[in-house]
């Protein structure tokens, strides 16, 4: 069964301060990107779908895109703030991207397989892609989905706060829901707080599992994400310029409205990513370190 690797590539980095999904960060500046796709590749995915934006498209596809096709079967979808459903419309003035559920959408047409999505600027670890390879061929074709979950305490940064969608499941080992948390960022009192409404913090779990958008669908998920995305769109006020309508939210939406059930699967190794430029060192650090212990070969394509 074909296997299809969604990766988002076409957010601005604005507290990165520069195009992140195509910075050098390996000893060779392989993008950050490409070891996750190595990773995929080498679990067993057998194609995968870029969203990117088309003012960076030559670029991308020279330093990414032709690097990949020349191991696995690569297509491109174009995430546009203006690529609305009939009926919806922004404020000219708005630059801000509407979410991660509109990049998803932007490539529908391409995707009639199990397939699995992921941050173009975020580090997963390898044993996830086995573990979510392995799931995605058990999902039943609608109201079925799966996570790889990650530990709260192994996705923050010491250089500013971070979203993460934060999880609850059941006994049996089933998602119940999921918060989307903004400002969560660790104190040096050794706590994890989130800092959105009080600047002490509220203390956080630091073994709560966590979303870092590494999710399992079919197709199905892609129907229903169309209809909810509408009705966001609908529910913004005409002046609107921030919102966004992201992956956590609309599973959250799915799972207590449509009977989506989403299998938990938790993995303990270590993200990493490139939300700011102070974390690039550390990135780069930890990749060498793979490199130099044999995870890595000296090139990944």
């Amino acid at each position: 069964m074909d296997k299809t690797l969604v990766v988002m590539a076409a957010g601005m980095g604005s507290r990165y301060g520069g195009n992140k999904q195509i910075d050098g960060m390996g000893p060779h500046n392989e993008a950050l990107m490409l070891y996750s796709i190595y990773d995929a590749v080498k679990a067993g995915f057998t194609k995968v779908v870029f969203i990117i934006k088309h003012s960076f498209e030559a670029q991308f596809k020279a330093q990414i895109g032709d690097l990949v096709a020349k191991k696995v079967h690569v297509e491109y979808a174009y995430q546009e703030l203006t690529d609305l459903p009939e009926g919806c419309t922004v404020p000219a003035e708005r630059t801000k991207p509407l979410g991660t559920v509109q990049a998803l959408l932007s490539a529908k047409e391409l995707i009639h397989e199990p397939f699995a999505v992921i941050n173009a600027d975020d580090y997963y670890g390898v044993p996830g892609y086995g573990i979510m390879v392995e799931h995605l061929g058990k999902l039943a074709p609608e109201k079925q989905a799966c996570m790889v979950g990650y530990y709260l305490k192994n996705t923050v940064s010491e250089n500013g706060h971070v979203t993460r969608g934060v999880c609850k499941t059941d006994e049996h080992n089933h998602l119940v829901s999921v918060t989307e948390t903004y400002k969560i960022k660790p104190f040096p009192d050794g706590t994890i707080r989130d800092t959105e409404n009080d600047e002490n913090g509220v203390i956080l779990d630091p073994d709560a599992l966590v979303s870092m958008n590494f999710f399992g669908f079919t197709p199905w998920l892609l129907q229903e994400a169309e209809k909810y995305f509408v009705k966001f769109m609908k529910s913004l006020s005409p002046d609107e310029m921030k919102a966004e309508y992201v992956l956590p939210v609309l599973v959250d939406q799915l799972m207590h409205e449509e009977g989506l059930k989403v299998d938990m699967l938790k993995t303990d190794a270590v993200w990493f990513g490139v939300t700011y430029k102070e974390d690039k060192p550390y990135v780069q650090a930890e990749l060498k370190k793979m490199h130099d212990a044999g995870v890595y070969p000296s090139h990944l394509f």
